[in-house]
């Protein structure tokens, strides 16, 4: 279990929500904990290609050699 403290304005938004759609605030928490790390996932594994400065082909050349130009 993890404990996190946030500002009373994000919790009562939080709550609220929770209030209007009859879910829960950890619901809630667990949906943006999970899109957070989807996204910080993603970018960090780009970051890594990246670094690697191995040769790349444009979209364009590549949309052209696949015949996707039409």
């Amino acid at each position: 279990m993890i404990a996190v403290r946030i500002e009373k304005e994000l919790e009562d938004r939080l709550t609220e929500l929770a209030r209007k759609t009859g879910r829960t605030k950890s619901y809630y928490i667990r949906e943006a904990l999970n899109q957070f790390l989807e996204d910080r996932e993603d970018y960090l594994l780009g970051l890594a290609v990246l670094e690697q400065n191995e040769e790349y082909l444009p979209i364009a050349k590549v949309r052209k050699e696949l015949g996707l130009d039409n």
